[in-house]
């Protein structure tokens, strides 16, 4: 019979334990929060042009953003941009998912690999991909008029499908694995009690296969919605000058503008909305399948 540890929380290992969780706690302390508080600090100092920023405490910059109607029309763009490439994510991925998952054939490292192969390409070099198969003489426009089925190129560069399909792409792997990961610690033999007890496959994806995939579901809506909220590569190349979102808005106001106050005060506009849309959203679909 296995003995039963009975040593004190305060014993030597414990402690050793313990010991170990300091110093990756002290990092991510170090490495996330302190820049974080100095950012805040920089967006309520003052900007006067031909001098990096000014010491003051002020919300002028804050101001500045939800007053302006530009800036507010970025912010909802960026949102609406992220919202549609994670609901298409999740759309698109969860099937492929559940495929991989539940694939017996020997061919399935490969399909996995398949899967894993775009994260090794960046993100400058896919959105280039894209810009030659959106371009007017490009793939999608040469294959559409040989067909006949077009007269003139479709405009689709520098438009808001052209870098929602291009986050998709992005973001999607992500999506697959973390899904694929849920799904395959699923037990077979619920779905086929659903299946035995009368359901059609979509009742049992609804009333079996999602609750119980939900962790995935809340990790992979989670993961996609930041790296969309945050792109930069993508929007820069796909959507042009024009087509303004936080990412380059933010690189703009510090590298362009040399406004390091209103760039710190964007940045943190940025990174509480997502914080915010991110915990609605994690609430919204536990309380729909609670």
């Amino acid at each position: 019979m296995a003995a039963v540890s009975t040593r004190p929380v305060g014993e030597p290992g414990n402690l050793t334990a313990a010991g170990l969780l300091v110093p990756a706690t002290i990092f991510v302390a170090i490495g996330l929060m302190v820049p974080i508080a100095i950012l805040f600090r920089y967006s309520l100092n003052a900007f006067v042009p031909g001098q990096l920023m000014v010491d003051a405490l002020t919300v002028a910059n804050y101001v500045k953003f939800f007053t302006d109607p530009f800036y507010l029309q970025v912010l909802w763009r960026t949102v609406r941009v992220a919202v549609a490439c994670t609901v298409f994510c999740l759309l698109f991925g969860f099937p492929l998912a559940y495929v991989l998952a539940r694939t017996q054939s020997r061919y399935k490292n490969l399909l996995v690999m398949a899967i894993i192969l775009p994260l090794f390409v960046g993100n400058a070099v896919r959105a280039a991909g894209w810009m030659v198969a959106f371009g007017s003489k490009g793939f999608v426009n040469s294959t559409l008029m040989s067909m006949g089925l077009i007269s003139q190129p479709l405009e689709i560069m520098y438009t808001e499908l052209a870098v929602v399909i291009g986050i998709i792409a992005v973001n999607l792997p992500f999506m697959v694995l973390t899904l694929q990961s849920v799904i395959e610690g699923i037990d077979r033999n619920v779905e086929e009690a659903a299946f035995s007890l009368g359901a059609s496959p979509l009742t049992m994806a609804r009333r079996v296969l999602f609750p119980l995939a939900l962790p995935g579901i809340l990790a992979g809506v989670i993961l996609t919605f930041i790296l969309a909220m945050n792109a930069y590569a993508t929007p820069v190349l796909l959507g042009g000058p024009k087509f303004q979102t936080m990412g380059p808005l933010v690189f703009s106001t510090f590298a362009q503008q040399n406004n390091w106050p209103f760039g710190g005060a964007v940045s943190f506009i940025l990174m509480t909305a997502t914080l915010i849309l991110t915990i609605a959203s994690s609430l919204l679909i536990r309380r729909r399948y609670a």
